[in-house]
């Protein structure tokens, strides 16, 4: 890397934003904090999160597929789950529902947010949008299976009382998710890759021109992204512990449900797979944004749920896993749409507008339920 380009890339903010997070996690730790200071640290944890998604897309399109996407992937899942038992060891019982809410926001607003504003900005810039029937499908099959295996089963269940799994059947749910989500990127990756590329008006893939990216960084700077990317990681898991108490009694004061500190986990960490997906919806790679959310949704349960039942055995208290009603009813609602929308292989502004309804109805009755 040359002098010019090392400048460069030292005055990015993705450089400045995980330094600015450690030295807020140092200064801040053990410490009560005041309001102002909990509201930069927070910044700061909001800036660690971005830059952490960018460094893990720099080093995983250095080292290519099918390993880059387990990077991006396995980076998202840290700090979502560091958020989810940074906040489960503090809140006490009411966090007991934590992780099953903040994997259910992300698949809602993924399969919902991500794929209806995606939909919406391609047809209303080119009409109508066009992408691969076959490997929309195949995710949104993914998807719909471990949502169900992981957060409506545990509702029936009756080995233990309440929406909870028992200890085999959390190590079943957690195996599966994991074997599933490899299954997946196996398939996206190497054997049916061109399921999951761009596709033109006619419905054939685009050539390599249309779907060419840009040149790998250089050895030098894909170290230099890992070496930030586990830096902002441990930023991101100190700056959410010194916020924690702040946000629980903020939501508790608010007479707000414990399941909107869920919602403002997963809108958080998807925020840079949102924007990413809108950009290629606007280049009319709509693929691209649906590859985007839907595995975004399978990361953070088949990624997730492992990890969290992983750490049950030194987390105190009860894992709550199963959905109530209404979100078993607004799931349902999800996979019949979203299978509704990718069956055709093209979308309109129609079902952009569905699904955004979708997300709001989720939204408001979090709030309001």
């Amino acid at each position: 890397m040359s002098a010019v380009n090392l400048t460069s890339f030292l005055s990015r903010w993705t450089v400045w934003a995980p330094l600015a997070a450690v030295i807020a996690l140092v200064l801040s730790w053990g410490r009560d904090l005041p309001l102002f200071a909990v509201v930069l640290v927070a910044f700061c944890l909001a800036g660690a999160v971005l830059a952490a998604v960018h460094h893990a897309e720099v080093v995983a399109h250095r080292v290519g597929e099918p390993f880059g996407s387990l990077v991006l992937a396995v980076a998202v899942t840290v700090i979502e789950v560091a958020l989810i038992v940074t906040l489960m060891v503090d809140g006490g019982p009411k966090s007991a529902s934590l992780a099953r809410d903040t994997v259910f926001a992300a698949v809602m607003i993924t399969c919902n947010g991500i794929v209806g504003l995606s939909l919406l900005v391609a047809a209303l810039r080119h009409h109508v949008a066009v992408f691969n029937a076959e490997g929309a499908g195949a995710a949104l099959a993914t998807v719909a299976t471990l949502a169900t295996l992981s957060l409506v089963l545990p509702t029936f269940t009756t080995s233990r009382p309440g929406p909870e799994f028992s200890a085999p059947q959390l190590t079943f749910a957690a195996v599966a998710s994991l074997g599933l989500y490899v299954l997946f990127v196996a398939v996206q990756t190497v054997r049916h890759r061109d399921y999951f590329v761009s596709v033109t008006h006619d419905g054939e893939p685009k050539n390599g021109s249309d779907d060419e990216h840009a040149e790998p960084p250089g050895r030098s700077a894909a170290l230099f992204s890992l070496l930030l990317l586990l830096v902002a990681l441990v930023a991101v898991v100190g700056d959410a512990k010194a916020v924690s108490p702040t946000i629980e009694s903020g939501v508790e004061s608010a007479g707000l449900p414990h399941a909107v500190v869920g919602v403002a986990i997963a809108l958080l960490v998807l925020l840079p797979e949102t924007l990413a997906a809108v950009r290629a919806a606007r280049r009319e790679r709509v693929q691209t944004s649906l590859n985007l959310a839907l595995g975004s949704a399978m990361a953070s349960i088949g990624l997730t749920i492992p990890v969290i039942a992983l750490a049950t055995v030194w987390l105190e208290g009860p894992l709550l896993l199963g959905l109530g009603a209404t979100h078993m009813v607004l799931l349902a609602l999800t996979v019949v749409v979203a299978a509704l929308t990718v069956v055709p292989g093209r979308a309109t502004l129609l079902q952009g507008g569905v699904h955004l309804a979708i997300l709001a109805a989720y939204i408001f009755l979090a709030v309001s339920p």
